[in-house]
């Protein structure tokens, strides 16, 4: 096996700057080994974590099943209650925009019920936001606009109600 070799202190915001770009390159996981690499170092730098994060979240289209577990256990290491709460809803927004997207006969169920749990953590860091934070706000509108303009997505109940009156 090969030993991994540690970054230096000073190297970190250089390295940060290219994982930011490796995400916006499509290059979800370049991006995650530069923040694994960055917390063997610096082991609660929340800018790292956060990316680290959204790097993960940002394979859930591609990767089969999504890597949901390790989002969530990333959760973990935020350091505020509004930050675990937000990327919460966050790693559940993203996995409902996948579920959505493969298709398949319980697409539309996954992806209501995933949109609704972000809602739910969009709601809870809403009420313990920063001043001058609206993140959340934003992100509950843009769940709600999805459910309201794709009229196919319907929790579970609702199709079970519909197929005994038919």
């Amino acid at each position: 096996m090969f030993e991994l070799k540690p970054l230096r202190p000073e190297a970190i915001p250089a390295a940060l700057a290219k994982a930011e770009r490796y995400r916006l390159l499509n290059e979800p996981e370049q991006a995650e080994s530069i923040c694994q690499d960055v917390l063997r170092t610096q082991p609660g730098n929340q800018q790292a974590i956060t990316l680290y994060l959204l790097a993960v979240t940002d394979s859930f289209r591609t990767s089969h099943p999504p890597d949901v577990r390790r989002a969530r256990a990333i959760l973990e290491h935020f350091a505020s209650d509004y930050d675990r709460c937000y990327y919460a809803g966050i790693v559940d927004e993203r996995l409902a925009r996948a579920k959505l997207e493969e298709g398949g006969p319980l697409g539309p169920v996954e992806a209501y019920d995933g949109f609704r749990r972000a809602m739910h953590w969009y709601a809870e860091a809403e009420a313990i936001r920063p001043a001058g934070n609206d993140d959340a706000i934003l992100r509950w509108n843009t769940c709600a606009r999805v459910l309201m303009e794709n009229v196919h997505l319907r929790p579970e109940e609702d199709e079970r109600s519909e197929l005994r009156l038919e």
